[in-house]
């Protein structure tokens, strides 16, 4: 399985970048991190949106399943999680390609791409942290197909 993670601002070298490599460097999967960063955003959030869909969506690999985190998206237990990531891969995706986007939200073109719109739980949570708890789950959820430890019911 290869991971994609496309999202907006530069992680930088702080606790969360750490965090979050510990948890990626665990995983036999490859996974490439992508970030974007619009020097002149556009005046309004609905055209920074669309400025900020346009360079999501290009980079997403052919083939991929999309996976949008949206706060309207379905929140999942681990183990539903899970289950869900290897339906899709069941399917013929050998990519997932995770989506997170910018401050103001995600367009409606990027949502209609997702084969699967998944939120980490009702509470707003930072950017930067949204990755580590990401990179958090990807590993729990090869933990639990691969019946390592790490996830315990």
């Amino acid at each position: 399985m290869r991971i994609k993670l496309l999202a907006f601002g530069k992680m930088g070298r702080g606790p969360e970048y750490t965090l979050f490599q510990e948890y990626i460097s665990r995983l036999p999967w490859k996974v490439d991190v992508q970030e974007f960063e619009i020097k002149k955003p556009a005046a309004t959030p609905d055209l920074r949106k669309k400025e900020e869909a346009e360079k999501l969506l290009a980079a997403i690999p052919d083939g991929s399943a999309v996976i949008v985190l949206d706060e309207r998206g379905k929140d999942y237990s681990s183990r539903s999680l899970a289950e869900k990531i290897d339906s899709i891969h069941l399917q013929g995706f050998n990519q997932l390609t995770f989506i997170i986007g910018g401050a103001d939200g995600l367009d409606e073109t990027v949502r209609k791409k997702a084969n699967l719109l998944l939120s980490l739980g009702k509470n707003t949570w930072p950017h930067m942290l949204l990755r580590v708890m990401l990179a958090e789950q990807i590993y729990r959820i090869w933990s639990i197909g691969a019946g390592h430890p790490y996830h315990r019911d």
